[in-house]
Order: C-alpha cells, then structure tokens, then sequence
C-alpha cells in the first residue's frame, strides 16, 4: 500500500488578505515562520519522503516541518489563475461580469481567464501520483488538494465538498489502487520537542 499525505503550506501575506496566490511565489510571513518553527510531522510520517511544490512558500514549509531539504517536484506547482492572479476573491466574486463563482459551482470544466482548468491540475497531477512508490508527504496548495481530495472523494466540484482542507493537517491518501481512499480523520503536525 502506498500512502500520500497532502499538506498546505503555511500563511503568506496574500493569504492573509485575500488574494489570489497561484503562480506568484509569495514566502512564508513572520508568523507563519515563527508557528511552524514549534511544529513538525509525527510519526511514522517522520520517515516519510519529503516532497514540495516548486515555490517558496511550500517548500519553507516543508523544511520547517521535517528537518530536511524536500525534493521539489514541479507538477505540485499551484494552479495557473491567469488574470484573476493577485486579485481578492470576494472583488471578483462582486463582480458579475468576472466570470469567478464559488467552489461548489466549479464542475472540472472552470478555467480562470488566462489561466489553467482543474481538468489541467488534474492531468498534470495523476501521472506523478501514480508513480509513487513509497509513502510520502507532499507540501502543496489548497488548488492541488482540492483536485486529488476530489478524485479520491468522487467529488466533482459541484455541491459542498466532502472535506475541509485546514492547516498543520496531513490529508493522508491510499493511492495504491485504481480506487484512491482518503482516511477519514486529517492527521495534525505534533509540538516540536525542545
């Protein structure tokens, strides 16, 4: 059985106002830094291969919660949101004639203007899941978990998704089948002992 643990990188100053982050590599702020410092990933996960996205904030976060350089893996790169890259969500969502709606209205088919669909994550992302051959923990982007938690869920972004994606939580999949399965209860970093 192969295990995937899926985990969103820290707060960066976007997150913290609302952007849209996509592409843009936006570090870790201050406290984010300092919050993950005090964390790390418990076991057996701690033996885990260690894997980030391409871009700072995800593999900052990765280092913090492990101890060690992870490897980047550049298909973990967030979703591409073209001009909606930099703008805050609850402006567009105002604006009718922007094209942006909410999650639940998605369906694979959404493509931000400019930029790449979930059905594209989602044939970037399978190829490199279906080759692990360990266990292994992913520092990613809540666009990348939002994909691979929606096929392992058969969740096909239209109604209320079937999880809630939090920070400092390893979404753990079995994607050893043709079948993935997600464990039904995230499993939380634990305090780094001093």
């Amino acid at each position: 059985m192969t295990n995937l643990a899926l985990i969103r990188h820290g707060h960066t100053a976007w997150n913290r106002a609302g952007k849209i982050q996509g592409r843009t590599d936006i570090p870790l702020d201050t406290d984010a830094r300092a919050h993950l410092s005090a964390l790390r990933l418990p076991g057996p996960w701690d033996n885990a291969a260690i894997v980030s996205s391409p871009l700072k904030r995800a593999m900052e976060t990765a280092e913090l919660i492990s101890g060690q350089s992870p490897i980047a893996i550049p298909q973990l790169i967030e979703m591409d949101w073209g001009k909606w890259e930099g703008l805050h969500g609850v402006d567009l969502r105002n604006d009718t004639g922007s094209g942006y709606s909410d999650i639940e209205e998605w369906t694979w088919g959404f493509c931000p203007p400019g930029g790449e669909s979930l059905a594209d994550l989602r044939d970037r992302l399978l190829p490199w899941v279906t080759g692990l051959t360990s266990d292994t923990v992913a520092v990613c982007h809540i666009g990348v978990m939002r994909v691979l938690l929606a096929i392992a869920t058969g969740w096909d972004f239209t109604g209320a998704p079937p999880f809630r994606i939090k920070r400092d939580r390893l979404f753990v999949l079995d994607v050893s089948t043709k079948r993935w399965a997600l464990d039904a209860t995230p499993v939380r970093l634990v305090e780094r002992q001093s």
